[in-house]
């Protein structure tokens, strides 16, 4: 197959099982995008996503007022595991809001969970505008899955019920934290992961003395140095304070920036090869 024939005028995330030779339906939304706004039409080639059958590259068949359909000619690339890396944030502003939740689809996120604490300046947050965002972001950023998005609950209540093989990594504004690149060192490969980013003004500080609490004994390492353990013996202590640098960052850049560390540390920026390059033979 030529570059031309591979090439893809769009890429959409269905809800349709993804087979070669299959007959894909596009809502009035997705339909009036691909006519009107990227004026597609019969002929051109789309790339579809599902959240559990890879990509596939279809064909646009018809597109009418409120419905289109396409056919799908080859599974482009199948579907492989993300990593297990939860984000716990709390709700702010709307505009930042968004930019949390586009740049954690982006950095790979699968789970969003809304967090209130005692200093969140905001109250109800959207979870349709929450969904609509990541898919959008899903799609622009060639992820094959979309991220869960959990319904809004208090801190207190997520820490009470927390899974007892799941780390949970604190951005610490307080100072008192190892450096993230230290204290992200001794990852276990596959150790299951979630991170908190606070609200713009901090946490409180009941809130700050309860994730001490919880946090895990630093360990000595040579120089002197000491650096969080990761080894979840106790089921009480299961949080890894770290500090991201001696700026006082907004919460949608705190969240950007630990993302990309842990990514990059222990995630899937690792080891990388060509994307696709499963497919080759």
């Amino acid at each position: 197959m030529s570059s031309d024939e591979e090439s893809v005028a769009a890429r959409l995330f269905v809800s349709d099982p993804l087979t070669v030779g299959a007959e894909i339906t596009f809502d009035a939304d997705q339909t009036h995008y691909l006519r009107a706004v990227l004026r597609l039409g019969p002929g051109d080639a789309l790339a579809l996503v599902n959240g559990r059958d890879g990509e596939a590259r279809a064909v646009i068949e018809a597109l009418e007022k409120r419905m289109g359909r396409a056919r799908i000619a080859a599974i482009t690339r199948p579907f492989a595991p993300e990593p297990d890396l939860w984000l716990l944030f709390a709700p702010i502003k709307r505009a930042r809001l968004d930019t949390i939740i586009e740049k954690a689809t982006e950095l790979g996120a699968s789970r969003l969970l809304p967090t209130v604490t005692r200093r969140s300046n905001m109250g109800r947050v959207s979870l349709e505008r929450m969904a609509a965002i990541a898919r959008e972001a899903t799609e622009q950023c060639e992820r094959l899955t979309l991220p869960e998005i959990e319904e809004a609950a208090p801190l207190a209540k997520r820490l009470a019920t927390w899974p007892d093989d799941r780390l949970l990594i604190v951005a610490d504004e307080g100072g008192e934290a190892p450096d993230a690149l230290t204290a992200l060192a001794p990852l276990p490969e596959g150790q299951k992961l979630a991170l908190l980013i606070g609200p713009e003004g901090g946490f409180d500080p009941a809130e700050r003395d309860q994730l001490k609490a919880l946090a895990i004994a630093p360990l000595p390492r040579h120089g002197g140095a000491e650096v969080n353990a990761v080894s979840l013996t106790a089921v009480e202590r299961f949080v890894l304070r770290v500090s991201l640098g001696p700026r006082i960052l907004r919460a949608d850049t705190a969240a950007v920036a630990l993302l990309a560390l842990v990514q990059a540390q222990g995630g899937d920026w690792r080891n990388l090869g060509p994307r696709g390059s499963e497919l080759a033979s």
